[in-house]
C-alpha cells in the first residue's frame, strides 16, 4: 500500500506547559505586593497546561447547557443541567478561590492573587462568568450589613455546592446578577421590572430580564422600581425553609461564543427580594459589582491574548516553510512580536489595576480614584484590541486556525464578548467622561501616575502632551470620548511599561502606539527594535 498519508510537519499538541510562565504577570505579581502567591499561582498554571484541564474545557464548550422548564410530570423546575466537565472547571477555580475568596483574605495582594490566578485558568471563559459574578457581589452586598453577614461567609467559603436548595444549608454559594431588560439594555433607568413591599420587610418583583447568565447560581443581585425610584434586591433561587422563588427561565440564548455558560431570559413572577442599599439608590449600589466585573473584563482579554500569543509561537517554533521554521522567518517574527507587546501591555496595566483594586478595599482613596478612571479606559481599549489579537494570532496558523480542533476557533468566539459585556465600547468611554467630570480627583490620580514617566522617552513625554491637548478642549468631548480614552489608556499602558518593563518592550510599544510609526495591522513593527528580546518574553515553556 503506498503511503499516502504520513504525517509530517504537523505542530505537536501545546500540552504540559505552565500557562502561569509569563514573565509580565509573575512580574506584576511581585511587584503589586502578591509575591507571597506565586508558587498558587504556578500550581494552578501547570494544571491548566495538562491535557486533562485543556479537554474540560472543549468538552463544556462542546456540551453547551439545556434548560428544563418542566418535570415529566408537567411541574415546572427551571432547571438548566450542565455536563460534568463545566462543574469540574467551577469546583477547580471555587477550590482555588478565584471567586469570592480575597474578601475573606486579610493578606495585601489577596486580590492581585486571586487577578493572576484568574488569568492562568484559562482553559475555559464560560464558567468564568459566574465565577466573576461571586467576586463582585461582595462589596454591593455590603451595602446591607445583615444581608452580607448572612451570606458573605458562604460566598467566600472554597466549597462548590452545584445543588438547588436553602442557601444557608449549603457548603457555599455562587451569585448572580440580573439588570437589563429588552427595552433598555445598558439604560437600566428604563427598567419596567416593579418590586411591591411587602408587610414582612421583603419585596415583590413583577417583570422580564433579558440577559441573566449563570441563572443556576444561589441568587442574583437585581434591579427593579420601586415607590422610591430604582433600588437593588437580592433575590435568590430558593427561598428559606427550601421553597422555591417565583423565577421563570424563559429560553436559554443561543450565543456566538461563550457557550459553557448558561445565559437566560427570566421572568420574575411576584419572586421575593431583600432590598440591597437604599431605595432608589440601586444603580450606586451595584456600579461597585460592575467595576470588579469590569475588572475581569480586562483580566480575560488580556488571557486572550496571552493564550492565543502562545498558541501562535507554538505553531511557529514547530512548523517549517520554505525550508526553515517560521519562527526564523522575519515576517512572522514581527507579526508575533507584535502580538507580544500588546500582549504583555495589557497584563502589565491588569495587574497595576488588580494592585489598584486591592489598596482601594483596604482603604487607598488615591489608589481608588487612579481605579476608577484606570479602569474605565483600560476596559474600552483591551477589550477593544483583544478580537483583532485573536484573529492575528489564528492567521499564524494558516487554515489550521479555522478548525475547532485546534483551539483558536473558540478563542476567536468568545473574544469580542467582553468588549461588550459590562458596558460596550461607547458605554465604557461615556463612563471615562462622566468619571473625568464628576471626580475630577480621578484625573489627578491618572496624572500622578502617568507622569512618572514623563522624561524617560520623548516619544511617550509627545503623547502624553498630545492626551492634555487633547483634554483641554471641552468641545464636542462627547463626539471625541473614543479619541481620548484611547490615548488615555495607551499613555497608561506606555507608562508602565516605561517603569517596569525590558527595555526593549517599551521601546517597540513608544516606536509602534505611541509614535504612530505603525500599520493598521499586527506585524508592521518599525525596523530597528529588538524582537527577539521581545520574543523571549512570549515563548510558552
Amino acid at each position: 500500500m503506498a503511503a499516502t498519508h504520513e504525517v509530517t510537519n504537523q505542530v505537536p499538541p501545546l500540552e504540559g506547559h505552565d500557562t502561569s510562565a509569563d514573565p509580565a504577570l509573575r512580574e506584576g505579581v511581585e511587584r503589586e505586593g502578591a509575591g507571597w502567591a506565586l508558587l498558587e499561582i504556578s500550581a494552578l498554571g501547570r494544571l491548566a497546561g495538562t491535557a486533562e484541564a485543556q479537554e474540560l474545557g472543549r468538552l463544556a464548550e462542546r456540551h453547551s447547557p439545556v434548560l428544563h422548564t418542566h418535570d415529566r410530570y408537567g411541574r415546572r423546575v427551571d432547571e438548566v443541567v450542565y455536563d460534568p466537565s463545566y462543574h469540574q472547571l467551577m469546583r477547580t477555580a471555587v477550590e482555588h478561590g478565584l471567586h469570592a475568596a480575597p474578601w475573606g483574605d486579610e493578606r495585601p495582594g489577596a486580590h492581585v492573587a486571586r487577578a493572576a490566578k484568574f488569568a492562568v485558568w484559562n482553559v475555559d471563559a464560560g464558567h468564568g462568568c459566574p465565577i466573576s459574578m461571586t467576586y463582585a457581589v461582595v462589596p454591593a452586598l455590603r451595602e446591607s450589613p445583615q444581608l452580607a453577614a448572612t451570606f458573605e461567609p458562604l460566598l467566600t467559603t472554597r466549597t462548590y455546592d452545584p445543588s438547588l436548595r436553602d442557601p444557608a444549608t449549603k457548603g457555599g454559594l455562587i451569585a448572580g446578577m440580573s439588570m437589563t431588560e429588552k427595552q433598555g439594555g445598558s439604560d437600566v433607568r428604563a427598567n419596567t421590572t416593579t418590586a411591591t413591599p411587602q408587610a414582612d420587610g421583603t419585596h415583590r418583583l413583577v417583570g422580564h430580564k433579558w440577559f441573566t447568565s449563570a441563572p443556576m447560581s444561589d441568587f442574583f443581585l437585581t434591579l427593579a422600581q420601586a415607590p422610591g425610584g430604582l433600588s437593588c434586591f437580592l433575590v435568590p433561587r430558593v427561598l428559606p425553609g427550601g421553597e422555591r422563588n417565583a423565577m421563570r427561565l424563559m429560553r436559554l440564548k443561543d450565543k456566538l461564543g461563550n457557550r459553557s455558560n448558561a445565559s437566560s431570559e427570566i421572568e420574575y413572577d411576584d419572586a421575593v427580594g431583600w432590598l440591597v442599599g437604599e431605595e432608589g439608590r440601586g444603580v450606586r449600589t451595584i456600579v461597585e459589582m460592575v467595576n470588579m466585573t469590569r475588572l475581569d473584563c480586562v483580566i480575560g482579554s488580556g488571557t486572550a491574548m496571552r493564550n492565543a500569543l502562545v498558541r501562535a509561537t507554538h505553531h511557529a517554533r514547530h512548523r517549517s516553510a520554505f525550508g526553515r521554521s517560521l519562527l526564523e522567518q522575519p515576517l512572522m517574527r514581527n507579526v508575533l512580536a507584535d502580538l507580544a507587546v500588546e500582549s504583555e501591555a495589557a497584563t502589565t496595566v491588569m495587574t497595576r489595576l488588580a494592585g489598584a483594586t486591592d489598596r482601594a478595599v483596604r482603604g487607598d482613596e488615591g489608589e481608588a480614584a487612579l481605579r476608577r478612571l484606570g479602569l474605565a479606559v483600560t476596559k474600552y481599549l483591551v477589550c477593544k484590541r483583544a478580537p483583532m489579537a485573536v484573529g492575528e494570532a489564528l492567521e499564524c496558523l494558516g487554515g489550521n486556525g479555522y478548525i475547532e480542533d485546534f483551539d483558536l476557533a473558540r478563542l476567536y468566539r468568545e473574544a469580542p464578548l467582553l468588549s461588550i459585556w459590562e458596558g460596550s465600547g461607547n458605554v465604557a468611554a461615556l463612563d471615562a467622561l462622566r468619571a473625568m467630570a464628576r471626580e475630577p480627583h480621578t484625573v489627578e490620580a491618572y496624572f500622578a501616575e502617568v507622569e512618572q514617566a514623563a522624561g524617560v522617552d520623548s516619544r511617550y513625554d509627545d503623547a502624553l502632551g498630545r492626551l492634555k491637548k487633547e483634554l483641554s478642549s471641552p468641545d464636542d468631548l462627547e463626539l471625541r470620548a473614543r479619541r481620548v480614552v484611547e490615548q488615555l489608556a495607551l499613555v497608561l499602558q506606555g507608562s508602565l511599561l516605561l517603569r517596569h518593563a525590558p527595555t526593549a518592550v517599551a521601546d517597540a510599544f513608544c516606536a509602534s502606539r505611541l509614535d504612530r510609526d505603525w500599520g493598521h495591522a499586527f506585524g508592521t513593527l518599525p525596523p530597528g527594535l529588538d524582537l527577539d528580546a521581545v520574543l523571549a518574553r512570549a515563548m510558552p515553556a
